[in-house]
């Protein structure tokens, strides 16, 4: 459930309240009741690391996975081309 913070207009008391998402904002001060207002408070969800750009999330394809062979029409002794386009797979013979 979602904590949201507020600010009391009459007793300047900062307090948080864990409501659903559906439910209304607060209208008053649970302890003097004046008049509150929801505040907009820094939130704590943060992307570190490189996982989510490794996922498959930056806008580019993920071709890490596809295998490093030459195409079907080339002769036996065509050279490879890895679909990374840089030679990223050690055992690839483009790699050279």
């Amino acid at each position: 459930m979602p904590v949201y913070e507020y600010e009391c207009g009459g007793c300047e008391k900062v307090f948080e309240v864990q409501q659903r998402i559906a439910d209304e904002p607060l209208a008053s001060c649970p302890d003097c009741g004046g008049e509150v207002r929801k505040l907009i408070s820094m939130s704590s969800f943060q992307l570190k690391g490189s996982g989510w750009y490794n996922d498959g999330y930056s806008g580019r394809s993920n071709d890490k996975a596809a295998p490093c062979a030459p195409p079907p029409s080339a002769g036996k002794d065509a050279v490879a081309t890895p679909p990374c386009g840089g030679g990223a797979c050690s055992n690839c013979p483009a790699a050279s």
